[in-house]
């Protein structure tokens, strides 16, 4: 009898449409939300029920449950395309009071206390893995904070739609970025100088203070600096003033000659273990996003330590192969080398990630870490397996998402690749990651090299400066004869072909200049060998650097 009065009650919320027949229960947690027929728009909030049912690992949720969790929550649509892209809508809600007015934290699904949660629709994914897939790999690599998170089904005003992604959204607190919280009063001292939550990012959805970038990127973009938090209704003149001259003061220290001093280079305000965490993530799943877009970044107070850290990690599902343009299904190439890819794309990646590669502890950092962690982490039977894990706990629920979404076997923008069956796209996924990290044990051996190694030369008096080194944009060959003579310059990688060569008949004795632009580079990372030859056989040599 019990059971009959709670379908009734399911039946009767959900404008009696039996879809207790498509899902009556889960081994997900279910999630229902019931707007009483308002429609959900991109801003502002619209108020809703929430009604959570998860009876505890390994047990069955049914739809006729006793709910495990409730709330009258505000709802929005989020997401800068695939809110407008896909039918499947990607949700963000703030847990609010019995009135609907104010914010109330709460813990769900077994998630830290907060108010604001992100309802990630994972729908261009079609192994609904690549985002907890790398939040995972973030996790276990490095000791910084990646979001939370926890699978579900989802039912909105009675209808099924799938499964989600219930995720800790980017915020100030305690359990996730762990920063000051920047009061408006907080103006002067210390407490001026954190915490400040940043990012490089699409300007839609909410506004935020920011401000243009006094260095373009490689490809000649503006690049606009955003502050996440404090809110823009917030924030007061004195804070935005102090953390865009700080962020300022870090780019100019980055881009100056002494970059590279560990007093008084981008060490003085950066902390680098996170700059390297964050670059070795987004190469090891060459998130085409990356560095560009949905790129977050923080400072805390002083007192606290006070340097911009890298993160938290954001928006991972156009990565490991799934896009169609800018060679982001291929597993080889750099996710930095995106500007030289995509030099004609809106979003380009800021300067810093070329000139952070340019000093030499910064990439023997970057190479060591990266191997140290194919030992453990980033081993490819360790990361496989929790693909097989994931997808084996998904097994009943895709069924159903992917019934609902029949998306199998069809191209969704902008899908790398097309797998006729969810197996093919588990697959696809698995190798794609093998052949990314074969690819990127031989293309990162280069890191850490030494700068303009002077090889044996015949005339040492016959100077040869070539840079920037490693080789970015161009690469500018600056040399000085001492008498008349023709020259040759050559550039040959590390089994001695030759890829790019030049003969300057008859020079005068003096100082020259040569530039090669990128389209005479060679494409491939890994070490070269710069030689200058003259007409009486004098030969000096430079070791340059592609990465």
């Amino acid at each position: 009898m019990r059971g009959y009065i709670h379908k009734l009650l399911f039946l009767l919320l959900f404008g009696g449409q039996a879809y207790g027949q498509i899902l009556s229960s889960s081994d997900l947690p279910i999630v229902m939300i019931d707007t009483k027929g308002a429609t959900i728009v991109d801003e502002p909030k619209i108020i809703a029920s929430l009604t959570i049912i998860d009876n505890g690992t390994g047990k069955r949720n049914q739809v006729t449950d006793p709910a495990t969790f409730t709330s009258v929550i505000g709802i929005e649509l989020r997401g800068a395309t695939s809110r407008t892209l896909f039918p499947k809508k990607p949700y963000g809600i703030e847990l609010r009071d019995a009135k609907g007015v104010n914010s109330v934290n709460a813990p769900i699904l077994g998630m830290p206390a907060e108010s604001d949660w992100v309802m990630n629709a994972v729908y261009n994914d079609k192994t609904l893995l690549r985002d907890v897939l790398t939040y995972q790999i973030f996790r276990e690599s490095s000791r910084y904070y990646a979001s939370r998170y926890r699978f579900c089904e989802v039912i909105l005003n009675g209808q099924y739609q799938g499964i989600y992604v219930i995720m800790e959204k980017i915020k100030r607190d305690k359990n996730r970025v762990d920063i000051a919280n920047l009061k408006p009063e907080d103006v002067s001292g210390d407490q001026l100088t954190g915490g400040y939550i940043l990012k490089i990012d699409k300007t839609e959805g909410s506004a935020s203070k920011s401000w243009l970038s006094s260095y373009r990127s490689s490809s000649n973009k503006a690049i606009t600096v955003q502050i996440d938090r404090p809110k823009i209704e917030d924030i007061q003149e004195a804070q935005f003033q102090y953390i865009r001259k700080y962020v300022m003061d870090f780019e100019d220290a980055l881009k100056g000659a002494s970059f590279s001093d560990s007093l008084n280079g981008f060490r003085k305000f950066a902390d680098e273990r996170s700059f390297v965490d964050y670059l070795l993530l987004t190469e090891v799943c060459k998130n085409l996003d990356g560095y560009r877009l949905s790129t977050f970044f923080y400072k805390d107070r002083d007192s606290k330590g006070g340097k911009l850290t890298m993160g938290p990690i954001w928006d991972y599902n156009l990565t490991y192969g799934n896009a169609d343009y800018c060679d982001g299904n291929s597993y080889i190439g750099w996710a930095f080398n995106f500007n030289r890819t995509c030099p004609t794309d809106g979003y380009s990646i800021p300067f810093w990630w070329d000139r952070l590669l340019q000093d030499q502890k910064f990439a023997l950092n970057v190479r060591l870490r990266y191997q140290e962690l194919r030992k453990t982490v980033l081993s490819v039977n360790h990361l496989h397996a929790y693909i097989d894990s994931m997808a084996t706990m998904l097994t009943e629920a895709r069924a159903r998402n992917f019934q609902k979404w029949p998306v199998l076997g069809v191209y969704v923008w902008p899908n790398g690749y097309v797998g006729r069956t969810y197996a093919d796209e588990i697959t696809y996924l698995k190798d794609w990651i093998r052949w990314r990290l074969d690819w990127l044990d031989s293309a990162i051996k280069p890191f850490g090299e030494p700068i303009l190694a002077v090889e044996p030369a015949l005339d040492e008096s016959m100077e040869l400066v070539a840079g920037p080194n490693p080789m970015a944009e161009y690469l500018l060959v600056r040399y000085t004869l001492t008498q008349r003579t023709d020259v040759q310059l050559q550039l040959t990688n590390s089994e001695g072909k030759i890829v790019q060569s030049l003969i300057l008949p008859s020079q005068a004795a003096g100082a020259y200049e040569q530039r090669f632009d990128n389209d005479r580079l060679p494409s491939q990372s890994g070490v070269y060998l710069l030689s200058l030859t003259t007409g009486q056989g004098q030969r000096t040599t430079r070791k340059i650097i592609r990465y």
